[in-house]
């Protein structure tokens, strides 16, 4: 079984974020639109990286007390969740499946949460 096959997003919490992706797009060329991010396209169809700056006072990367979440991406979101529960990892119980497609969390051995993604079946 494949578990992680690609980055999903890289996700930031700032102080300014308004500030800050200014910053990015000023200097490093990042293409941040209105949403507060830019999404760079894979090769594969309907796939993408997303690039996104969240407010420092976000709770989507709690209980993680880091500045950022890596997202990862997976082809069978509950098959790598049961490896993860089996192996003793911290787990959140809660997943989330929407047009998106389906999300789910562990926390590392630093206490950074990591959001794992199974994308929509046409864009996997």
């Amino acid at each position: 079984m494949k578990r992680v096959v690609g980055i999903g997003g890289i996700f930031l919490k700032a102080k300014d974020p308004i500030a800050l992706r200014a910053w990015y797009q000023a200097h490093l060329g990042i293409d941040v639109q209105d949403w507060g991010g830019t999404a760079f396209p894979w090769d594969r169809p309907a796939g993408m990286t997303v690039w996104s700056i969240f407010p420092d006072t976000a709770e989507h990367f709690a209980p993680s007390t880091a500045p950022f979440m890596v997202n990862y991406v997976v082809e069978d979101l509950d098959a790598v969740l049961a490896v993860l529960r089996a192996e003793g990892c911290e787990v959140d119980p809660k997943v989330d499946d929407s047009d998106y497609g389906k999300f789910g969390w562990v926390m590392d051995p630093e206490g950074n949460r990591v959001e794992l993604w199974q994308p929509p079946a046409a864009s996997v």
